[in-house]
Formats: C-alpha cells, structure tokens, sequence
C-alpha cells in the first residue's frame, strides 16, 4: 500500500473518530433534556447521502463531503438556515423552548468531550506503551545554538541545568519551554566548565518565530553523509558518500549543527564546503535549492549517539501522566496563537494536506493515537473560538443572554450565521490553498 493511501486512511480514520464523538457530545444532552434532534451525520450530505436510516425522530447518515459532520437540533439556527421552522410558534421538544442554561450544555458537549478524549487517549497511550524519552545527561555532545540564542548568551555546546530554576530533566521539551511557556532563564554548563545563568525578553518566542529559528537548540551529535540525492546541489558540486564535511564557509564543521548553521547563517547564495576525501582536502562550491538545502542524507555515528530512555507506567501514574501531558498540549496549543496572527504564521497554516503529513508512513497505533488525542485538542480549541457557525460562536450569544436577560433576534442569528459561515469557508480554503502553493512551489 502507498504512503499516500497509508497516510489518507489514518486522517480519515481520525478525523470520523473525533467528529462522531463530538456531534456525540451535542446529541447526548440534547436528548436528556428531551430536545429533539432531527439529523447526526458523520460528514455532509450536501445534495445527496452515502447513508443514512432514521431511528425514532432522528436520521443518522454519512455524507459524501469529508469536512466535518454535524447534529440538526429542532428549533436551533444552525448551518441548515431552517428559517422555516423558526417562523412557527416554538414547541416543547425544540432547542429554543430550553432554558438558556441547558442550551449552553449542549453546545459546550462537543468541545467536552473532545478535551475528555484527549486526556483519556494520553492516559492510555501511557499505561500501554510507556514513554520513550531522552534524558538530560544524555546530551553527551551538548546543544547546537541559533544566532538568536547566541546574542542572549548561548554557547555551542552548552548543555542545560535548569530551567526557570527548576532542574531539567529531559531532553525533548526544550524548545517547548523557549517557544511557548514563558521560559524566564536558563541555567548553562558552557564546554570550558563554567555555570552561567541566561535571561530572556518575554517575547523570545516570537523572535525565534521570526527569524525562522525553531528549533532553537538542536542535540549536537557527530554524523556521516548517508546518500546523495540525485539530481541535487550536492551532486552537481561533486559531493560524494563517504566526503567528511570538515567546514562550511570557513566554519569548523564537527557536529550535524554546525553544518546546518552555516547553511541557515550563509552571507552569499552559495556556500563553500571543505570535505576529507580519501585523506585529501577538497573545496567545492554549492549552491542550496530554494528550501535551503544542498540535498545530503546524513545519519548520526551511532556508537556516539545514546539510546532513547523508557519509562512505563503503572496504572495511577498512568492517569496523573496523562493528565499532565493533555494539560501541556492544550496550554502550548493555546500559546501557539500568538503567532497564527502574524504574516509569517499565516503562511504556516496547512489544510488537510498539512495534517495528513502528520501521521507516519506506516501504521503506528501509538501514533496514530497520539496524534488523535493532538487534533482533539485542535479542534475543541478551534470550535471554541468566538465566531458564528462555531460551537463558541453560539456559547458567546448565549452568554450575553444568561448576563443581559436578552435573546438575540431570530434575523439577528441569520445574519450572525451566514457571515460565520462565510468566514469558516475562507479559512477553510486559505488552510488548503497554502497546502496547494506549498506543493507546487516550494
């Protein structure tokens, strides 16, 4: 099977999952407060229906359309714009009949259940696979440094002590904490021995964001070319397999690091690489792509390079872990905003394509599960946001009415309505027209 049908059949997977368990948490309390619910549909059925069967008053089917799926609740403006049944008198069974308490349950029940599934999924994930890891100690070679880092004191090498004073004990989350948890210092142990405590602005994120400087810092480890791909700079400047990159412009090249810094930090659209070749010294000329790279598979010299760490858990600490973990994922989402809403964040947003990269080659349950617990994060985050045809979109009007005593009008909804739809299609279409110039030009 190809990777391409690998990778389809695992974001379909995921995403009927999250959308049946979502429109779930619509529907259940919309039932136990006897409000009646005409259609639940995994995906739209604009025009026609793959399926679809009606138990009791409700119709439950699959639509044709992969972009969501949604519950008609009677009585409710929604994206169906029933104006129609909103023109006659209301009636018990129907969504505006219900006190504005009971309505705010059943629009909150998707976002819910949602965050409730993430945290149960990385309990899971916990108790059966464990936690691979790498642990501080194990960064034997030390970190390679931005230039970014380096203006705030930053050395290549440094290994970290502490964090905001806390003692940092794995490897992985580092650039987490620099990106998007207020990482006031960093505690350092440079190369020559000394200690040294480094501080930061609090928008230290958005420089590194700005500079295209993620990661910040990278685990130094040696390396050896792997292949060359064909048709590559490196194969047009005669690089071959088995060259030992010994400098780039002039720069000592000794670790992975230092190679992939001088190609980001180059002054002149080519770079020029000095390699051991055979107990001789070679210069060549090569020019990066547009992607910045030379087009080499490197892979690190493993009898250097430590083992990940493995840690598994019991079932209590399986459920304070997950806790833990679903409660940094959320958090570190929700700070990821701050950069959306700029230039070079808005060109970094990705549609359907995007996410389907995320998932791997091949079929990986812990992954396929992780990252599932991940877009149940994104898309209770997502619903929350206060735009009409959202599910946050309807709690804000209903929040106005539980503090002013006030309903918004009916037409009012319409409008509201139709504008938030339109906005969700402009999103919807600027996401996966990224992903479309994205696979064309670059």
């Amino acid at each position: 099977m190809s990777v391409f049908l690998i990778k389809g059949a695992q974001l379909l997977l995921s995403l009927s999952i999250l959308v049946i368990l979502h429109e779930l948490g619509h529907f259940i309390p919309a039932k136990l407060f006897k409000t009646r619910v005409e259609k639940f549909y995994l995906f739209f059925d604009v025009k026609f229906s793959l399926f679809k069967k009606k138990i009791g008053d409700t119709v439950y089917g699959i639509g044709w359309l992969p972009l969501g799926g949604y519950v008609k609740i009677s009585g409710m403006i929604d994206e169906s714009m029933d104006t129609e049944a909103m023109a006659q008198p209301p009636q018990p069974w129907e969504f505006r009949s219900k006190p504005t308490w009971q309505r705010l349950i059943i629009m909150l029940g998707g976002v819910i259940v949602n965050f409730i599934l993430a945290f149960v999924l990385y309990m899971m994930i916990l108790f059966v696979w464990g936690k691979d890891y790498r642990a501080a100690e194990d960064v034997v070679f030390g970190y390679g440094v931005t230039k970014t880092m380096e203006q705030y004191g930053f050395q290549q090498g440094d290994k970290i002590l502490s964090i905001n004073g806390i003692s940092h004990a794995e490897a992985d989350n580092v650039n987490t904490y620099l990106m998007f948890r207020d990482t006031e210092s960093v505690t350092v142990k440079h190369q020559d021995g000394t200690i040294e405590t480094l501080t930061f602005p609090e928008d230290i994120g958005t420089q590194l964001f700005e500079a295209g400087d993620y990661p910040a810092l990278t685990e130094r480890y040696p390396f050896k070319i792997d292949s060359i791909v064909p048709q590559s700079p490196a194969e047009k400047a005669g690089l071959l397999v088995g060259d030992k990159i010994v400098s780039i412009d002039d720069r000592k090249v000794e670790y992975m690091t230092d190679f992939s810094y001088g190609l980001h930090n180059k002054s002149a659209e080519s770079v020029t690489l000095e390699v051991v070749r055979n107990g001789a010294n070679e210069i060549l000329e090569v020019q990066p792509n547009d992607k910045n790279e030379i087009g080499i598979v490197y892979n690190p010299i493993t009898d250097a390079f430590p083992e990940l760490r493995h840690k598994d858990y019991s079932i209590g600490e399986s459920i304070t872990g997950g806790m833990s973990e679903g409660y940094w994922k959320v958090k570190d989402y929700l700070a990821q905003f701050q950069y959306i809403f700029t230039k070079k964040g808005a060109s970094q947003i990705g549609g359907f394509a995007a996410i389907g990269q995320l998932f791997p080659p091949a079929w990986d349950w812990q992954s396929f599960w992780a990252l599932t617990a991940f877009l149940s994060i994104m898309l209770g985050v997502l619903n929350l946001l206060p735009i009409p045809a959202l599910d946050g979109g309807h709690v804000m009007f209903l929040l106005y009415e539980m503090v002013t005593g006030r309903k918004p009008g009916d037409k009012f909804m319409e409008y509201a309505q139709m504008i938030g739809f339109f906005i969700l299609i402009a999103l919807v279409l600027f996401a996966n027209g990224n992903d479309i110039f994205k696979a064309i030009f670059r």
